[in-house]
């Protein structure tokens, strides 16, 4: 064990000598995709319960390919798939995209996570009581405002439960950058288990940062829960 760190600790943590690795990798990728991901499924989630089927069926069309496909296929058909299409490399700009596996890696796991989160999202805004809405509409909000300053602040606090769960789950899922030739956590485990042979030691080194990494995120929803969804816990009188 002591062997195996002093040859790959540092690997494990932040560089393998060529570039960011291991814990630093996965970080980023997790940090990455989670804030993108975020931010494109609050328009999306609001077209998914809009009454416009123009709007709500192209949401509800690709929410529906993401989450019935397998996100291993959809990561093979973005780093090999989409670049085998002649009209990809005809085209200077797609072709660099997709020549550049950690770009092919973020947008497999970008579009992966927001297709869940919005139906986190949208699930939260149906589960809104009308009244809040009523009471925000005779203050004068509609439209954007309505949305902005009341639907999703409250769809938000009550996601947070699910949303913790996705979160969790896409930190998981990042181990398959390894299949990019991505240096994430797991590709490190598989390279020092291949040059050391020591395969409990390696992957138990993984095991163990992927847990540390799911606790701290566990606890930081916590705090979250606790502060803003104060408001669901019943009043004892």
């Amino acid at each position: 064990m002591i062997e195996l760190l002093e040859q790959y600790g540092l690997a494990y943590l932040y560089s393998d000598g060529a570039g960011f690795s291991g814990l630093a990798m996965t970080l980023w990728l997790f940090i990455i995709t989670t804030v993108l991901g975020f931010f494109l499924s609050l328009p999306l989630a609001l077209a998914r319960v809009s009454r416009r089927l123009w709007l709500r069926w192209p949401v509800e069309f690709y929410t529906y390919v993401f989450r019935g496909t397998p996100l291993y296929i959809q990561l093979l058909i973005c780093y090999t798939g989409l670049y085998g299409l002649e009209v990809v490399r005809d085209n200077a700009l797609l072709d660099s995209f997709f020549r550049n596996a950690l770009n092919c890696t973020l947008l497999a796991f970008v579009l992966n996570t927001c297709a869940y989160t919005v139906e986190i999202f949208a699930g939260a805004i149906r589960n809104i009581p009308h009244g809040e809405i009523e009471a925000a509409q005779a203050y004068g909000l509609y439209g954007w405002r309505l949305n902005l300053f009341v639907v999703l602040p409250a769809a938000l606090r009550r996601a947070l439960p699910a949303y913790s769960n996705e979160l969790i789950l896409m930190l998981h899922a990042t181990s398959l950058a390894f299949t990019a030739t991505i240096a994430d956590i797991l590709k490190v485990a598989r390279d020092a288990n291949a040059a050391t042979f020591l395969t409990f030691q390696a992957f138990g080194v993984a095991a163990l940062l992927y847990m540390l990494l799911s606790f701290a995120l566990v606890g930081l929803f916590r705090l979250a829960e606790r502060r803003w969804m104060r408001f669901l816990v019943p009043v004892r009188g």
